[in-house]
């Protein structure tokens, strides 16, 4: 057996990047601020999200900058060759398949860090 979940909840780096396919698919990359449990750290982890199609189109339209949001996706490894050395380089993303909006930065904190089983 093999799992491949992750569940997150944080703020909104930057505005959504949106691209739209001749296919008609559509993709939002955007990044994700999330604050680790720990009383020695003020720093945030980053993430990289990834979300296609409707959910990406959701993000466009109602997401921006300082927006909390909760995902559940699953971790995956973009992988390319880099152009001067040619040495194989890949940085990790987030495939969201369900997104939550739960508020923004101008609400205050109004946003409740929700248990994974509300997703």
């Amino acid at each position: 057996m093999s799992i491949n979940v992750i569940t997150l909840v944080g703020r909104v780096g930057s505005d959504p990047d949106i691209k739209y396919f001749e296919s008609g698919s559509v993709k939002c990359r955007l990044t994700l601020a999330v604050k680790r449990r720990s009383r020695n750290s003020d720093e945030p982890d980053w993430f990289t999200l990834e979300l296609w199609d409707k959910t990406a189109e959701v993000a466009g339209n109602y997401v921006r900058k300082g927006s909390l949001i909760g995902i559940k996706g699953a971790l995956k490894f973009d992988t390319w060759s880099d152009r001067n050395s040619g040495v194989t380089r890949s940085t990790p993303i987030v495939r969201v398949d369900q997104l939550e909006l739960l508020g923004s930065k101008r609400d205050g904190e109004g946003g409740v860090d929700l248990p994974p089983e509300n997703f």
